[in-house]
């Protein structure tokens, strides 16, 4: 008797064994299959993002660009862990909104394009008074390295009446700010494409995006202000063509740091404009009706060239308005 309840306990076993097993190899399926969905998803979402992620990547190298050298990898690195809280507090943020307020996800990004073309108008007009001013490049370099800093620090710290370790804390916070906004749109743009998708699919492929686009635009902007080096290295090997090379990427690597400035500065504008755009009804109107089905160059460059007039604009009026603000108030601070 005893022997035969445990041949049934046994038989109860394996059966509950088999059903484990079937119920794992399901779920392994499932699981599969939501992987290959979510790299599926992820990959359409990067492809959408790609040209935001060409500015983005535009935008943090020009940033990042005139620290001293042996601070750039930590100040990349620095700047990247502030991406990464980025897209911590927007991840949650945008599948809420999306949830309860999908209205308000458009406004948002207006005000982020606004700031964006603010910064914008705000560099060149600084940039332009720059120029009218002189300097002396052998003390700034001088007190540069006494103070470990990069010389560009020192004298746009002298020009804002600052102190130039402050300065270059609040440059990593303005590319940290300006990931902020950045992301926001890349994220806004991956979840349009999954709109339509179960959360945890929509949660997993906005990580992953979040993840791989910090991974790319870092890793590469770490790559850009370390190029000096890969030419110093290239010029200590012993093949000629090898040290040629090297020489070539160290001449190559100042005018590309310029080229960057200048396509950085454009971004903000091309961003900027462009979430501006989609926002103002009548010319995105236009542009969609009008302009878009023409096709070839036009359809290609007539937007973007709207995104920058808008941008520049409309960035040119919010810096008016601030430096007004500011006037009436330094001349009511002196009566």
């Amino acid at each position: 008797m005893a022997g035969g309840g445990l041949l049934m306990l046994l038989d109860d076993i394996a059966a509950l064994l088999d059903d484990v097993a079937l119920m794992t190899k399901v779920a392994a399926r499932k699981s599969a299959t939501m992987a290959d969905d979510v790299a599926g998803m992820t990959k359409v979402a990067m492809q959408k993002t790609a040209g935001v992620l060409g500015d983005d990547l535009a935008l943090n190298a020009e940033q990042v660009s005139g620290v001293r050298s042996n601070r750039e990898l930590p100040v990349v690195w620095g700047v990247a862990k502030g991406s990464l809280v980025n897209k911590v507090i927007l991840v949650p943020a945008f599948l809420l909104i999306s949830a309860f307020a999908s209205w308000l996800i458009t406004p948002l990004l207006m005000i982020g394009g606004a700031f964006l073309c603010f910064e914008g108008v705000e560099k060149i007009v600084h940039s332009l008074h720059k120029r009218s001013k002189t300097h002396d490049p052998v003390q700034e370099a001088l007190e540069a390295q006494a103070q470990g800093l990069a010389p560009s620090s020192v004298r746009q710290s002298k020009e804002l009446g600052i102190d130039p370790a402050t300065y270059e804390k609040q440059k990593i916070g303005g590319a940290i700010r300006t990931d902020f906004i950045l992301s926001a749109e890349i994220l806004a743009i991956a979840l349009s494409t999954i709109a339509d998708e179960p959360l945890p699919k929509q949660v997993a492929v906005l990580v992953a995006v979040s993840i791989a686009i910090t991974v790319f635009v870092y890793g590469l902007v770490a790559g850009i202000v370390r190029m000096d080096d890969v030419g110093n290295w290239l010029m200590r090997q012993h093949s000629s063509a090898v040290q040629a090379m090297g020489r070539g990427l160290i001449a190559f690597t100042p005018w590309l740091m310029k080229g960057l400035s200048i396509v950085g500065t454009a971004a903000m504008f091309l961003v900027g404009g462009s979430l501006l755009v989609h926002g103002i009804g009548p010319i995105q109107g236009w542009i969609e009706s009008a302009v878009i089905p023409q096709g070839g160059v036009v359809q290609a460059v007539v937007p973007l060239l709207v995104h920058v007039v808008v941008g520049a604009a409309i960035g040119g009026v919010i810096v008016l308005l601030v430096t007004l603000w500011q006037r009436l108030r330094g001349s009511a601070a002196a009566h």
